[in-house]
């Protein structure tokens, strides 16, 4: 109420310090501030293991996309000397639990007896350092694994490979209605072109320039020109720009 002390000696002190006022608080600052806090530092961690639960997943053997770097004489498993298990982003992946944890705590912070009790102190002593300290380590971890992460550019060729060209129906599909045939018919005829190369019965493009309704609609020429990879990153680099500049 500033009863004792001139609200200009506030504003004074803060803005020495370069801080702001708290516009409205009793004993405490409100603790929705803090909630905010945290529930951004929870958001970040859940970022963190996005990226992390990708990568591990790339790494997985059947799909070895990409993998965090294996120094010489590491060990993967201690039972098994064979393996290269993603200890980082395994690790990466509890700490964003661990920092989403504080979130809660935080949020029951919000509500204090007559607006000053002080239950919320003993929470923000543990979850204060605890969340900072973890999110902190978290992303320069993350930052070492993304800076020597090792890609295999060739096992991406082979995974899609194995689809038999199944990842270009859409544009098949797209290709068809353009041509004048509906929808629903397009659909139909990708659809049962589509699911003998599931079953390893073909090849998706030698399918279709064999199918009598897609040759009334689209020739060789322009059925070979969808099923060009390049279509697909032709703006990565309008991607990468916006990311980093």
């Amino acid at each position: 109420t500033f009863a004792n002390i001139d609200p200009r000696i506030e504003s004074h002190v803060a803005a020495a310090l370069g801080l702001e006022a708290e516009p409205v608080s009793t004993q405490v600052i409100p603790r929705d501030r803090h909630a905010m806090y945290f529930s951004v530092l929870g958001v970040i961690a859940s970022s963190i293991e996005r990226v992390a639960t990708e990568i591990r997943h790339l790494q997985r053997t059947e799909v070895l996309e990409a993998e965090e770097y294996f120094s010489p004489g590491q060990k993967g498993s201690s039972a098994m000397p064979h393996k290269r298990n993603p200890v980082l982003t395994e690790n990466l992946t509890g700490l964003a639990r661990l920092v989403r944890s504080a979130v809660m705590p935080a949020l029951e912070n919000v509500s204090l007896w007559h607006e000053r009790d002080i239950s919320h102190s003993s929470v923000e002593r543990g979850i204060g350092p605890d969340a900072t300290v973890h999110l902190d380590f978290a992303l320069h971890r993350l930052a070492g694994v993304i800076e020597k992460l090792v890609v295999f550019p060739e096992n991406m060729q082979r995974n899609l490979d194995q689809l038999g060209g199944l990842v270009h129906s859409q544009r098949v599909l797209l290709a068809l209605t353009q041509a004048g045939t509906s929808r629903e018919d397009a659909y139909s005829i990708v659809q049962r072109n589509a699911m003998p190369v599931w079953r390893g019965e073909g090849n998706f493009l030698e399918l279709l320039k064999a199918d009598e309704d897609v040759k009334a609609a689209l020739n060789e020429a322009e059925l070979e020109a969808l099923f060009d990879l390049g279509y697909h990153t032709k703006h990565v680099d309008t991607i990468f720009a916006r990311v980093f500049g």
